[in-house]
């Protein structure tokens, strides 16, 4: 059957496109707002910045877009080696006073500044390996019994652990979380047992819930210190179980952040407005700068504009031909969902603090490009159109079934 030949135009995922564009144009307009009130005299460069960051990342989204699975197949080690390599510099290159206000190594930090956060790139790399660990595994299976699923497990957990290693000693918690959630949907997707799944959940959340009982006694707050948990860690829970407990100390942040939220009320106070001093609102706490100017009806239309981007990436999984693309987009999925989640829910005093941008909103080049390189490889998925022929084999890494030792089809 003759294929037919597809324009650039209709390769390009539109809808999936205009919703990020919208959210950097809302993010440039937010992070004058925030440093044109907080540092003025850093407006231009701030902005500056921002804007070549943006161009940047699209330039390199472009790129990607155009990398077929073959390509990236290949080159996925190399880069998951060189996301090791650079999450190592801020051990060595980090600035003392950053470290002292974030309580994390997680910059490099060279010529008096702070250049890039590393560990924003290694998530697409992560991402790119875990895909082609569970493809390969996959592909070597001639039927899929429980005992494969703990292998599986395994191998995962050996691309991980580097990962957290070098994350433990940046003391990113943060961070460390984003990437627990992207293993957490590439494990589900992966097809193992909820026998298995399940019980770690249970595990997880009691665990969770015990140090979250710990900091609220001074008992089990020492503990906690003496187990390894940073000082400012415990504090964030704090300033998130009761963040007016201490309003004018260590839950500053989180109770200046719901006072302007607040302020917003339905429709807002207006563009440019900041009346409540709110630290670091040009990061982390860029929603409340939503909230206070454009209220609930602004803030609500910039989740809405998440939901349709989310919408449209799970859509894109789902219709996939393609098992390597399939985990590719799950973990960039669960990255982005994550963030967003994380983001709001801190700012709205839902979950507590934990430093993570708001995507394509909050000022920062790393989380900004990575997060457009993210879009690429989710574009680069219906740009390579991928053949709806299971038995052609030149564009994509064939599959076999679960249970199946012939059955070479595709999802």
């Amino acid at each position: 059957m003759k294929k037919q030949k597809l324009t650039f135009d209709s390769r390009i995922d539109y809808a999936l496109i205009l919703p990020v564009f919208l959210l950097n144009l809302i993010g440039l307009l937010v992070l004058y707002i925030a440093t044109s009130h907080d540092y003025p005299h850093r407006l231009a460069k701030v902005m500056t910045q921002q804007i070549t960051w943006g161009v940047a990342g699209v330039f390199l989204a472009f790129i990607v877009m155009h990398f077929n699975t073959k390509m990236l197949w290949k080159f996925t080690p190399i880069l998951y080696g060189l996301g090791l390599i650079l999450m190592a510099l801020p051990l060595k290159f980090f600035d003392p006073l950053t470290v002292a206000a974030t309580g994390a190594k997680n910059w490099v930090y060279l010529g008096g500044s702070n250049l890039f956060q590393p560990s924003e790139f290694m998530k697409i790399s992560y991402i790119l390996l875990m895909a082609r660990v569970v493809v390969a595994f996959q592909n070597r299976l001639k039927d899929r019994l429980f005992k494969d699923d703990f292998r599986l497990i395994l191998y995962m957990f050996l691309v991980t652990l580097p990962v957290m290693v070098l994350l433990g000693a940046q003391k990113d918690f943060g961070t460390a979380l984003v990437f627990m959630a992207i293993f957490a949907g590439i494990v589900i997707v992966s097809g193992i047992s909820w026998r298995i799944i399940l019980p770690v959940v249970g595990l997880v959340a009691l665990i969770g819930g015990g140090i979250i009982f710990l900091t609220t006694f001074d008992g089990g707050r020492n503990f906690l210190r003496f187990a390894g948990m940073g000082n400012y860690q415990i504090l964030r829970i704090d300033a998130w179980l009761d963040p007016f407990a201490n309003a004018q100390g260590s839950t500053y942040q989180q109770a200046q952040g719901l006072v302007a939220i607040g302020t917003g009320g339905l429709a807002g106070q207006g563009f440019n407005i900041a009346n409540v001093s709110v630290p670091v609102r040009e990061s982390d706490m860029i929603f409340t700068v939503i909230g206070e100017n454009f209220g609930f009806l602004g803030s609500s239309f910039v989740i809405f504009l998440y939901f349709i981007f989310i919408y449209r990436m799970i859509r894109v999984t789902i219709r996939a031909n393609n098992q390597f693309y399939i985990y590719v987009s799950t973990g960039i999925t669960m990255m982005i969902l994550f963030h967003v989640f994380e983001n709001i829910g801190a700012n709205i005093g839902v979950l507590p603090l934990t430093g993570i941008p708001l995507p394509f909103i909050s000022q920062g080049g790393s989380s900004l490009i990575g997060n457009l390189i993210g879009l690429g490889l989710v574009l680069s998925m219906t740009y390579n159109h991928i053949p709806v022929f299971p038995h052609d084999k030149r564009s994509y890494i064939p599959i076999r079934s679960k249970r199946s030792r012939t059955d070479k089809s595709v999802l």
